[in-house]
This record gives C-alpha cells, sequence and structure tokens, in this order.
C-alpha cells in the first residue's frame, strides 16, 4: 500500500460524511418538518400519560400499596397492559421526534424571543429537555424489549459518581444543583413563565384558565419532588450512601415517611396529575 492510499482514504470517508450528515438549514428543515412536529406534540402527551401514571402510582404508595412512583414503574405499568408494549412503541417514536424537536430548538429556536440571553437559556434549557426526553426513549424501548423496566438507575449513576476521585462533592455539587433547579421550577411554575413558549391566541377562556392553573400546581408539585431529591441526593454524598438517593421514587417515599407524609405525599400526586394534564394542554399550544 502506497503512503497516499491512506490519505485517500480519509479524504474518501470525508466526502461521504458531508454528503450524508445534513446541513444547518437541512438540520432546521427537518426539525420544523411536519411529521415532526406532529410527533413532538404526540411526545409530549405521551409525558403527561407517564405524568398521570406517576401520580397513580404515588397515591398507591401513599395508602401503603407499594410500587415504584416514577418513571420506570410507570412505563412498566404500561407493559402489562393489553397492547401495553405496542403503546410503548409509539411513545418511543413520539419521545425520538421531541428530542430532534428540542436538540433543533436548542439550535436555531426562539426567534421570538428578543432579548438575547433570555433566548440563550431558553435553549439552553431546551438542550436539557432533549437530554431528559431521550432518555425516556431509551427507557421506553428498554421497557418494550423486555416487557419491565428495571428500577435502581439513580442509585446505580450515584453509586459511580461516589467512586471517582472528589465524588463525594461532585455527588453534593449534582444536589445542590437539583435543589436549586426545584426552586426555578417552582418560580417558574407560579409566575407562568411556562406561558411564553405557547401560542394561546386560538384559545378560549376556560382553556386558558386550565392550561395556566394545571401547569402552575403541576410546575409547584414537581418542584417540591425535586427538592426532595436534592437533599437526598446531598444525603447520599453526606453519608457515602448511593441508595440514599435512588431517583423520584425514593423521594416520593421519603415524603410518605414524614410527620403528615400521606397527606404531603398525596398532595404532591394530585400536583404531579395536573402536570400530566398540564401537558396535554402544552401538546396542543407549545410553539413547536
Amino acid at each position: 500500500m502506497s503512503k497516499s492510499e491512506p490519505a485517500r482514504a480519509v479524504r474518501g470517508v470525508a466526502e461521504k460524511a458531508r454528503d450524508v450528515l445534513p446541513s444547518g438549514h437541512d438540520a432546521r428543515r427537518v426539525g420544523r418538518s411536519g411529521p415532526v412536529r406532529k410527533g413532538a406534540r404526540a411526545g409530549i402527551a405521551a409525558n403527561g400519560v407517564l405524568h398521570l401514571l406517576i401520580a397513580w402510582l404515588a397515591l398507591q404508595v401513599a395508602i401503603g400499596g407499594g410500587g415504584q412512583a416514577d418513571q420506570s414503574g410507570a412505563l412498566s405499568t404500561l407493559a402489562q397492559q393489553p397492547f401495553g408494549r405496542v403503546f410503548l412503541w409509539v411513545l418511543f417514536v413520539g419521545f425520538v421526534c421531541v428530542v430532534i424537536w428540542r436538540l433543533t430548538t436548542a439550535l436555531f429556536g426562539f426567534g421570538y424571543v428578543d432579548d438575547d440571553k433570555k433566548k440563550l437559556l431558553k435553549r439552553l434549557t431546551s438542550a436539557g429537555q432533549g437530554i431528559v426526553y431521550a432518555g425516556l426513549a431509551v427507557l421506553t424501548v428498554k421497557t418494550a424489549v423486555s416487557g419491565r423496566s428495571e428500577g435502581g438507575g439513580g442509585g446505580k449513576a450515584t453509586a459511580g459518581l461516589l467512586g471517582l476521585p472528589g465524588g463525594q462533592v461532585i455527588v453534593a455539587v449534582v444536589g445542590v444543583g437539583i435543589v436549586i433547579g426545584a426552586g426555578v421550577m417552582a418560580w417558574n411554575g407560579w409566575k407562568k413563565k411556562f406561558t411564553e413558549d405557547q401560542d394561546l391566541s386560538g384559545a378560549d377562556h376556560r382553556a386558558r384558565t386550565a392550561d395556566e392553573r394545571s401547569g402552575q400546581i403541576g410546575f409547584i408539585a414537581k418542584a417540591v419532588a425535586l427538592g426532595v431529591l436534592g437533599v437526598l441526593v446531598v444525603s447520599a454524598a453526606v453519608k457515602f450512601d448511593p441508595q440514599e438517593a435512588n431517583g423520584l421514587d425514593s423521594a416520593l417515599k421519603t415524603l410518605a415517611a414524614q410527620p403528615f407524609g400521606v397527606v404531603l405525599l398525596i398532595a404532591v400526586a394530585i400536583g404531579i396529575a395536573a402536570y400530566g394534564v398540564f401537558c396535554f394542554f402544552d401538546a396542543r399550544y407549545h410553539r413547536v
């Protein structure tokens, strides 16, 4: 083989990559295509279904029925229903469409926002949402294939971080970040900031009110659960015990164990259900 042959091979691969990979314009066009936009709305609505199931599972925990009150538990519950695994594949497609739309929006979206700093923050938030939905897509397809979803992911992730040099500090910082994020989420919910990314011009008064109230209650309830999760993550760092932070399910069960915890958990479960309802409105009115 001559010395020029590897170079020619590399150039050939690069030329093929340029032909296959989409340009910025093509990526924007794909993200704004009709099928992706419709799929994204379906994915947002699917997230509403998951939150309604999580709320139902949280109520079961509150009344002592056990169960896993998180996304894994909700997906496993769906998988056990007639045609449930088929429905999971539908959810998977919707979640993938949300990922494509969110990442495209992170790069090119929010043209209706004039303030550059606010636009950057929204784009970063959209990228984060894309990552969240990517995780949901992976969890959904695993459940669709196996028929059940393995829990304990939070504890495994925390254990992995704790095993790194300076792991306790990293986990503590993550926990504090979750608490701060929960506070921001509660504030955005109370101030109805979520409506900034919705087009409610075609909504009547009742739909607009239902959208705002379900969003307010849902955002605040989720913030409470995430705040507890953040505290548990910090506790896991302090105690060097990854099982302290085993995801949303641990957070909700920790709430139930507190004085008046059953009442508090029922209230949070109702709030999570409200967020599920909000997702249906958001699927209709979000600027996709």
